[in-house]
């Protein structure tokens, strides 16, 4: 992905793409399926990745490969995002982020190949290079096993539990064939490749709010009262009227990347402010980077199957000086806005 410029955005798209691109060595941006992790060393484990209000496992949402020119040190860069899909709760949301030097323990340092690869019949990949195992239903780190074979690998009891009913109870003891004896939990989103596209410079013209014509105090009259709750309503037609025109060249846009740029928000309500966004653990601020869209809840197919995960934007923080504090995945921030009842 190439660094936005200043007010410039990048558009993502979801497309269908042949499994061998949406695989680590490729360093692909991609929705859904298991995380195509980044760097081999330090994934976060179980407790960060575990629902901060109702404790279960979260689910892979989506990945972003997003270095940065001119930082040696992040040659390689990607962001992972996660959500609690776990109804009622469908509720937590974490994003973390890796970063490698192009010269690294886990990949050439020439590009990858855009040939596809000899077809080796490969099943899913259950660990790392590293000697990582992880988990057969979430593809997260594993470090819990099957105390009868020793060899299947979960992030949690209730994956372990989940595997069990649906295949490893038979499996177990064909423990040469386990990679390929892995079934659909019916956990995973569906799988696509973000392709990136940058925005049209040519946008309709959108009519700016004038802020002073909004603002009312609490202390006024009655009839003056209506008449802010009026201009109110009106801000929020207009916040969300310039939503639906930024994205109507381009409806299908999953997300929007622009590291340093604005976001584009659906709704005037819970619109954080800059003492809302805490700073990164090394004394950094964190800043925009990208945004994902209401349409990306189509391609999750999340009512199909039964689950509630929904947003109207989920914009995503990062730290401004993209530290490297550890060789491992450091956690930035999610901030969600939902739609309201807007015309």
């Amino acid at each position: 992905m190439a660094a936005a410029g200043a007010g410039a955005a990048e558009l993502g798209f979801a497309e269908a793409a042949p499994a061998w691109r949406l695989r680590s060595e490729q360093f692909p941006s991609k929705v859904g399926g298991r995380p195509a992790w980044l760097g081999e060393a330090g994934l976060p484990g179980p407790a960060e990745l575990a629902c901060a209000l109702c404790g279960r496992p979260l689910a892979f949402v989506l990945q972003l490969y997003a270095p940065l020119p001119g930082r040696a040190d992040a040659f390689h860069r990607a962001l992972f995002l996660f959500c609690c899909r776990a109804p009622p709760c469908c509720a937590g949301l974490r994003v973390f982020r890796n970063q490698l030097p192009r010269k690294n323990d886990f990949y050439s340092y020439e590009p990858p190949s855009e040939a596809p690869p000899p077809e080796t019949g490969e099943s899913v990949r259950l660990q790392l290079n590293s000697g990582a195992h992880l988990c057969r239903v979430c593809g997260c780190l594993g470090p819990k096993t099957c105390s009868r074979c020793h060899k299947a690998h979960y992030c949690s009891k209730e994956h372990q539990s989940l595997d069990w009913r649906l295949g490893h109870k038979q499996a177990c003891t064909q423990s040469d064939n386990l990679d390929n004896t892995v079934p659909d939990h019916n956990f995973l989103f569906p799988e696509f490749e973000i392709v990136i596209e940058t925005e049209d410079e040519i946008t309709p013209e959108v009519v700016e709010t004038d802020e002073s014509e909004i603002t009312g105090s609490m202390g006024e009259a009655p009839e003056e009262e209506l008449d802010s709750i009026a201009k109110h309503e009106s801000r929020e037609d207009k916040i969300f009227q310039k939503f639906k025109t930024k994205i109507a060249l381009e409806p299908e846009q999953i997300l929007r990347y622009g590291r340093g740029i604005a976001p584009i928000w659906i709704s005037g309500e819970n619109i954080p402010q800059e003492e809302d966004i805490p700073d990164c653990p090394c004394g950094a601020k964190r800043i925009f980077e990208f945004q994902v869209m209401p349409q990306l809840l189509n391609y999750l197919k999340a009512d199909t199957l039964g689950r509630s995960v929904d947003w109207g934007v989920l914009a995503i923080f990062t730290c401004a000086e993209s530290c490297r504090r550890s060789t491992g995945y450091t956690e930035e921030f999610v901030w969600k806005q939902d739609v309201t009842d807007t015309p």
